[in-house]
């Protein structure tokens, strides 16, 4: 497959990203397509679509072997399920899948026609492999079950950001970094509340704690 483009968001690591798209509105991204793909035509009618759905590449988490199961992090990570089961990036296929919300699209004069998406879940500049609209009448399905994810899905956290600190970030990104946060960004094996934890996140690394379901951040450094 060809790499079509990539995006740019604000998470220059791993860490801290949520495990899933649509969980933050307030997270933001752009797609840049490969110079051979930045046509203005490839883009008409995709702006009548409210969300689009992006295949993509775990580029930051390969392994030349994988495993038939895998842990999820939010059982705890000792409880396996089959590889296929999840969305885990260690699969036969390091491809991932996410639906996110389709701001807008923007012609610039460098970059050639840029998709504005959010509720993102991607590192900064994991590539793209595709680009589809998202169909309501056969992409969304209220009647289906939801497998072990019923007993995960609900997970956030309190959060104590103190003013002069959340102050530091530009106005347009305090929601998402509180955001983050509130997803307990943390492995769900550590339990220490004394340990400090960094994210880093639109040029700062937040450092925090977690007391129970209480998210305390105690520190920001330029990143």
């Amino acid at each position: 497959m060809k790499v079509i483009g990539h995006i740019r968001t604000d998470f220059p690591s791993k860490f801290g990203i949520p495990r899933q798209s649509g969980l933050i509105d307030s997270l933001k991204g752009k797609i840049i397509l490969e110079p051979e793909y930045r046509n203005p035509q490839v883009y008409k009618g995709i702006e009548e679509f409210s969300h689009i759905w992006l295949l993509w590449e775990f580029s930051e988490a390969k392994k030349e072997h994988w495993s038939a199961t895998v842990k999820p992090p939010r059982l705890g990570g000792k409880k396996r399920m089959g590889v296929f089961a999840t969305r885990a990036p260690f699969r036969p296929n390091n491809i991932g899948l996410s639906c996110v919300k389709l701001d807008r699209v923007e012609q610039d004069e460098k970059d050639g026609p840029v998709l504005w998406v959010a509720g993102v879940d991607l590192l900064d500049g994991t590539p793209i492999y595709d680009i589809k609209p998202y169909i309501p009448l056969t992409d969304c399905h209220p009647e289906a079950s939801e497998g072990y994810t019923r007993e995960t899905k609900i997970h956030e956290l309190k959060v104590e950001f103190p003013e002069e600190l959340l102050n530091q970030y530009p106005e347009e990104k305090r929601q998402a970094v509180l955001g983050i946060l509130s997803q307990d960004p943390r492995p769900t094996y550590f339990q220490d509340p004394e340990r400090v934890y960094g994210v880093p996140f639109a040029g700062f690394d937040v450092k925090f704690r977690v007391d129970g379901d209480l998210l305390i951040v105690c520190g920001l450094e330029k990143g």
